[in-house]
């Protein structure tokens, strides 16, 4: 087999350098065509027969074949039919517009190098590195790393009693103000809901997390665990519960708004049909029971 892809590299070659070097002949574009539709086929192939296999395109890499790579081909077929169609060559066309036709070479170059997967670890990986040290994902705006929220919240003691309800790890988190938003997926007397910590930004005391229940379906607060004030921060907080009917939060905690279901259900995102959103009025809805 060895030879044979040598064999086809060479053909390769020496099209492409006809391709460039005048004289234009129709015959070169339609050949260079021909041999870009029968390299789809065969990546089409490839990617269905063996779909981890490499196609070796553009280096020893190896690369399972792509959307990407059968658009790059895709574009190639396009360029000889265009080549075929042409009257004259590609250097008198850049000496009578040297700025245009520069601008479209630049071009041509990006979108080839973009549809090359061969390629990304010289430029797309640096770009990834660069992007991720100048906006450090990890952190909310801040700059406060959303480990050190997660910490402070698990050893607070609003966390602990609610800890049984809880059915997911962190599923989104938001800033606003001096507050962290972190909200989980729970379970609450047979009911989907979503547990939302209020967890300070600047106060380390885990005492002062605050939490409120979430029923999925209403969009109604069941629970509610403020945080002390602070002279009574080292004292356990109460379920707060103003009534019978109802459950609330202080004001300026918590207060939701309908958005459009998550696609990816409920492990994946937000519960369907409310959005959680700090430094807002109070809300109150019917308090299904007591823990």
């Amino acid at each position: 087999m060895l030879p044979a892809y040598r064999l086809l590299g060479g053909v390769e070659l020496t099209l492409s350098e006809l391709l460039l070097l005048p004289p234009v002949l129709r015959v070169e574009a339609v050949a260079a065509t021909v041999l870009t539709v029968v390299f789809v086929a065969y990546l089409g192939y490839a990617r269905r027969a063996a779909p981890t296999s490499s196609c070796g395109c553009l280096s020893a890499r190896a690369t399972p074949v792509s959307g990407r790579s059968l658009a790059r081909s895709g574009l190639l077929v396009a360029a000889g039919g265009l080549a075929g169609l042409a009257t004259g060559g590609w250097l008198p066309a850049l000496a009578g517009q040297p700025v245009a036709g520069a601008a479209v070479l630049l071009v041509e170059l990006a979108v080839m190098v973009s549809l090359s997967p061969e390629l990304d670890p010289s430029w797309l990986l640096p770009l990834r590195r660069l992007r991720a040290r100048l906006t450090h994902p990890l952190r909310g705006g801040t700059g406060v790393p959303l480990l050190a929220t997660v910490q402070q919240l698990q050893l607070s003691d609003a966390y602990r009693r609610v800890a049984p309800l809880l059915r997911s790890d962190v599923r989104e988190h938001w800033d606003d103000g001096d507050w962290r938003f972190v909200g989980h997926a729970a379970r609450y007397q047979g009911r989907l809901v979503t547990a939302v910590f209020a967890v300070p930004l600047v106060d380390r005391d885990r005492d002062a997390v605050r939490v409120a229940v979430v029923d999925d379906a209403t969009w109604h607060i069941l629970l509610s665990l403020p945080g002390p004030p602070p002279a009574a921060r080292r004292r356990p907080p109460a379920l707060r519960r103003p009534g019978p009917d109802t459950a609330t939060i202080p004001e300026g905690e918590v207060t939701m708004r309908r958005v459009r279901p998550w696609a990816g259900g409920a492990a994946a995102g937000p519960a369907e049909g409310h959005e959680l959103i700090g430094a807002a009025p109070a809300v109150a809805g019917p308090q299904q029971g007591r823990e």
